[in-house]
C-alpha cells in the first residue's frame, strides 16, 4: 500500500507517555494529517529509477548554489510526493551519509505534504514515512519547514521567527538553497511539550538534530524532482488505473485506495555498459569507486556530468557522461 494510502487511512493518535509520572500527552501525528492526504487533489508517487536520479542529482557538486533556485516551483497550492526507502538509502550511501540505524528495510516508504503559494515560491512542507504494516509504523515529523525561494533576494534569507532552525552543510556553506530559503520548527504540540520538559541545552540541541534528520534529508531529493518537472521536458508521467482494484476492496469492506499520478525518470536507468573505462595505458587500474556528478547552469539550460563507478574494467563505461535539461525563461516572481 502506498504511504499517502496509509496516512489518509491513519486513525491511531499519537501519544506520548512520561516515564516518571505516567502523565500522556496527545501530540501531532499522522493521524492529524488523514484528511489533507485524503483531500489531496495532486498525488506523485516516484519510480525507483526517478528516486535515484534526483537523489544523485541533489547531492552532485554544484547542486547546493542558489543558482538554480530560480528555475523551481511547486506546481499546485497543495501535493503530496512520495517514493521507496531503499533506492533513496542506497544513493546516500554512495555519497557518504553514515549508515542508516533506522528499520525501514527495504519496504519501508517516504512522503511528504506540501502547501504552496499560487506562484509555487514559498510554502509548508510536512514529511511522513512507514516502516512496517501496523497502525503504528506510520509516522509523521515532529518538525515541519517552511520555504521561501526569493527570501535571498526579500530579507536576505532572515526569518521573523526566532526559534526556527536552519540547515547548514559546513561550515563554508554561505548560500545553499536549503539554508537561505528553508526554515525548520517544531510543530505547535511538540514545541509546548519541550517546552515543559525543561530540557538542558544540550539535550534539547541533540532532540532538534534528531529531529532535524526526519524532515532536512528529504528537502533535496524535492527540490531535484520539482526542478526536473519544470524542464522543458518534463518527466514521463502515467495515471493510476485503480478503478477494479477498489472495486474489489469496496466489495470486502475496505477503503478505496487513492487515485496518484505515477512519475518516471527521463531515461532507462542504469549508466554503465560492458566496456572498459580505465583506458589502456599500461598504468595501475584504481581501485573501483564512486565519481560523484556535477552540475553546471548555463542560461536556461543544465548541464549534468552524471555520476558513475571508475575503476575496475569489470565497472563498464558510460553510456552518456553528460545530460541536458532546458528550461523556459523563468517567469516574473511578481505574478502568480
Amino acid at each position: 500500500m502506498r504511504l499517502v494510502d496509509r496516512v489518509a487511512q491513519s486513525r491511531t493518535p499519537y501519544i506520548a507517555v512520561c516515564r516518571s509520572t505516567g502523565l500522556q500527552t496527545r501530540l501531532s501525528g499522522a493521524m492529524d494529517f488523514a484528511a489533507d492526504a485524503a483531500n489531496c487533489p495532486i498525488r506523485y508517487v516516484l519510480s525507483d529509477e526517478l528516486t535515484r536520479l534526483c537523489a544523485a542529482l541533489a547531492y552532485s557538486k554544484g547542486a547546493q548554489s542558489l543558482a538554480c533556485t530560480d528555475l523551481v516551483r511547486i506546481p499546485a497550492e497543495r501535493l503530496w510526493v512520495e517514493w521507496a526507502y531503499a533506492p533513496w538509502r542506497n544513493e546516500l550511501d554512495r555519497y557518504g551519509f553514515p549508515p542508516s540505524s533506522d528499520q525501514f528495510g527495504n519496504y519501508g516508504r517516504r512522503g511528504a505534504l506540501l502547501t504552496a503559494s499560487r506562484d509555487g515560491r514559498r510554502g509548508h512542507v510536512k514529511t511522513f514515512w512507514c516502516t512496517g504494516d501496523a497502525a503504528v509504523d506510520v509516522a509523521a515529523s515532529s518538525m515541519y519547514a517552511d520555504f521561501d525561494f526569493d527570501a535571498s533576494e526579500r530579507d536576505n534569507g532572515q526569518t521573523a521567527q526566532s526559534q526556527a532552525l536552519r540547515v547548514v552543510n559546513g561550515p563554508s556553506d554561505s548560500n545553499s538553497t536549503i539554508k537561505m530559503c528553508f526554515s525548520f520548527d517544531f510543530e505547535p504540540t511538540w514545541a509546548e511539550y519541550y517546552d515543559r520538559a525543561q530540557l538542558s541545552a544540550a539535550h534539547r540541541q541533540e532532540i532538534e538534530h534528531h529531529s532535524l534528520g526526519t524532515i532536512a534529508l528529504d528537502v533535496p531529493v524535492l527540490l531535484a524532482f520539482f526542478l526536473l518537472l519544470n524542464t522543458r521536458q518534463g518527466l514521463p508521467q502515467q495515471k493510476s488505473q485503480l478503478e477494479r482494484l477498489n472495486k474489489s476492496r469496496i466489495r470486502d469492506g475496505k477503503t478505496p485506495l487513492l487515485e496518484h499520478t505515477e512519475v518516471l525518470a527521463p531515461f532507462p536507468s542504469g549508466y554503465l555498459s560492458t566496456r572498459d573505462d580505465s583506458g589502456s595505458s599500461g598504468r595501475r587500474r584504481p581501485r573501483l569507486h564512486h565519481v560523484r556528478g556535477h552540475l553546471v547552469r548555463r542560461r536556461n539550460e543544465l548541464f549534468w556530468r552524471v555520476p558513475h563507478l571508475r575503476g575496475n574494467s569489470s565497472a563498464g563505461v558510460l553510456r552518456t557522461r553528460t545530460v541536458t535539461w532546458a528550461f523556459d525563461q523563468p517567469r516574473d516572481r511578481n505574478t502568480c
